[in-house]
Order: C-alpha cells, then sequence, then structure tokens
C-alpha cells in the first residue's frame, strides 16, 4: 500500500458508541447474572432437535409459515408480527428505521443498555429520563420529556434491572401524549408479571411490543425474539430486516414450544414461588432490595458490590454487578432460578456477607 494511502475508518457514529461486554469466561457456577431459564427448554422441543436431519440445513429458513402460527398464538394478524433474531434484532431495526438526524429517542434509565447501544449508531439524540431512587416507572417525568422532536419512546416492562412496571393507563397516556412517535413496549420478562398490552396492537397506530424467547421459554441460544406492531408501519421494518436472519433450527423449535404450555406454566410457577422464597431470604439477612414483577431481583448491597460479586462466583453462584446503571451504585441483581437453585443461592448469600464482615468489609 503507497505510504500516502489513508486506511479505512468506521463512521464517526460508531467510533463513538457504547461499547457493551457481556461477562464472559470462568463460567462453570450457577449463572444468576444473565435472568436466562435456569432450568432447560421444554422436552417438546428437545424432541424436535433430535428430527432435524443433515438435509433441512441445506435449505434457506422461511419464517412466514411459523410468524403465522405465533401470531395466531398471539391473537394478532400475521401482517402484525415479525420473528427476529433475539429481541436485539428487533429493537436494532426499530430504531434503524425510525431514527433520523433531529430524532429524539426517549426512555427511563435505569434499563436495557442496548437500546442506548443501537441508538447511538443512529443520528438521533438519545434523551435518557432517570427514575427516582425507588427506580418506579418514571411516568410523569418522561410524559414531560416528551418533545415534537421525540420520534421513539422504549419503555421495558418489567424494567430490568429492578423490576418495575408501567401500567397499561400509562402506556396508553404516554401513547396518545406522542401520536408522531413509535412507542416500543419491550415485554422480554412478560410471563413472570403477566400483563401484556399486546393486544392493543393495531388499535394504537403507534404501539409496538417486543418479546423474548429466551427467558420463560429457555430457548436463549437459539436466538429468537419477534416484533410485533401495525401492519402498515411494520412492513416498512421489514425492509430493514435481514429475510435470513432467524434460522431454520430456531424456527423448527418455536412451535413445540408455544404448544407446551403445561412447561411454560410449570417453570413460571416454580421461579414466582422461588422468588418469594429468595426475598425472605433477602429480607432475613438484611439485604435492602426492591420489589420485581420480574425473573430477577436488585439488591443493594453497597460500596463492597465487587467483592460481593467476587465472593458469590468463588461460592459457586454468578451474579450482576449494576452498579454502574444510572441511579444503581451499589446495586447487584440476581436471576432467580428454581427454587432449590435459590436456596443454594441464598446460603451462598449468608456466606458471602459473613466473608464481608470478616474482611472488615461490612458492619
Amino acid at each position: 500500500m503507497p505510504e500516502s494511502a489513508v486506511a479505512p475508518s468506521p463512521r464517526a457514529r460508531v467510533v463513538a458508541m457504547k461499547e457493551y461486554h457481556p461477562p464472559l469466561g470462568n463460567r462453570d457456577a450457577l449463572r444468576l447474572d444473565f435472568n436466562e431459564n435456569t432450568l432447560a427448554c421444554s422436552p417438546r422441543v428437545r424432541e424436535v432437535l433430535g428430527r432435524i436431519s443433515a438435509g433441512a440445513l441445506t435449505r434457506y429458513p422461511e419464517r412466514q409459515p411459523v410468524e403465522a402460527i405465533v401470531a395466531e398464538h398471539l391473537g394478532v394478524a400475521p401482517a402484525q408480527i415479525a420473528l427476529t433474531n433475539g429481541v436485539d434484532e428487533a429493537i436494532h431495526v426499530l430504531f434503524e428505521t425510525f431514527l433520523g438526524e433531529g430524532d429524539e429517542l426517549l426512555f427511563p434509565v435505569p434499563t436495557y443498555t442496548m437500546y442506548e447501544v443501537y441508538a447511538s449508531a443512529t443520528d438521533a439524540r438519545i434523551v435518557p429520563v432517570q427514575a427516582a431512587a425507588d427506580l418506579e416507572f418514571p411516568f410523569d417525568r418522561l410524559l414531560a420529556a416528551i418533545t415534537p422532536q421525540t420520534r421513539l419512546i422504549a419503555i421495558a416492562s418489567p424494567n430490568s434491572p429492578a423490576g418495575s412496571v408501567a401500567s397499561r393507563s400509562q402506556i396508553l397516556a404516554i401513547a396518545r401524549r406522542a401520536p408522531h412517535a413509535v412507542v416500543l413496549v419491550d415485554e422480554a420478562y412478560y410471563h413472570f408479571h403477566g400483563e401484556t398490552v399486546i393486544d392493543l396492537i393495531g388499535l394504537l397506530p403507534n404501539l409496538f411490543v417486543a418479546r423474548t424467547f429466551s427467558k420463560a421459554y429457555g430457548l436463549a441460544g437459539l436466538r429468537l425474539g419477534l416484533l410485533a406492531g401495525p401492519a402498515d408501519l411494520l412492513r416498512w421494518v421489514r425492509r430493514v430486516l435481514s429475510p435470513y436472519s432467524v434460522n431454520s433450527i430456531a424456527l423448527a423449535c418455536l412451535p413445540p414450544a408455544l404448544e407446551d404450555r403445561e412447561y411454560l406454566d410449570g417453570y413460571v410457577g416454580e421461579v414466582l414461588a422461588a422468588r418469594a422464597e429468595f426475598e425472605s431470604a433477602l429480607d432475613a439477612a438484611s439485604v435492602p432490595r426492591w420489589p420485581s414483577r420480574a425473573n430477577f431481583v436488585l439488591v443493594k448491597v453497597g460500596p463492597q458490590h465487587a467483592g460481593f460479586v467476587r465472593h458469590m462466583h468463588s461460592a459457586g453462584v454468578l451474579v450482576r454487578d449494576r452498579s454502574s446503571d444510572p441511579g444503581c451504585d451499589g446495586c447487584v441483581r440476581i436471576t432467580i432460578g428454581t427454587r432449590e437453585q435459590m436456596r443454594h443461592a441464598a446460603s451462598a448469600l449468608n456466606a458471602t456477607l459473613a466473608a464481608l464482615r470478616r474482611e472488615g468489609e461490612l458492619p
């Protein structure tokens, strides 16, 4: 290459993007740091996996037939739904479709990190709306932040890391206050809360709902999500969406996962029972926590949060340090698994607290 040649460089927006680094490596422990299903997927899914032929992998995936099945399951029209490569792709393509120069993205914080990551690759202005100390959904603050430039509002309900929710009436009020903006309700943890606004798809002309099959369904490794929205807007999203981003194995496994309601109800019921039991253990140990409507709980550890995470790992339990999230200084998030798993986690918690006291990190 000539000495005067200039090497290629990425767009300035990409250089300025916030990076996301998931915790990887040395993860041979109880994984209570990713909010995954901690047990297994439906046995019906495992049966399908055993029947997939080598020949089936030579063909490009066809998502439309499975989208029709999912649409019927959710009570929406096939034109109102798009399957995606995890909920991350749903968020990414929605942002790419609607956010341009001069537009504003509103979202409450703390929340899912990838909203800011994907938005920072666009030319939109990012407008975080800070929650109060209780980490409840900042409804009034968000309403006040809406401007004529607001183009998209992202609301996770239940929200991570605190497990708080936005009520149906609040979502309706926001969608009506900002008819010029897309309102995305991310229902990744819907099954542990049980309340949804997906029935409003098509009735509210600016409402989109995202779901994932990585949590309650236990299909995180297959990368499956969906985006539901008005057909006249979703058609533009499809232009951005790769036609083959959802693979054939994932598409084959989704219908049996949806059919196995007994498995889903059983797992969700187990998690809810485990959450109540673990919250009692936290209260008994005098560990401050926030009330959660999801499969995790946020606790206040304080300045010793890094040591807490380290000691829990030494005890065989992985938990997630969320201290860098806005308004979450000293906080750690703990995924809820089965009752047996959470009893092990409670034992590790008590051992961790005792170790921190010995080290002088706790009174």
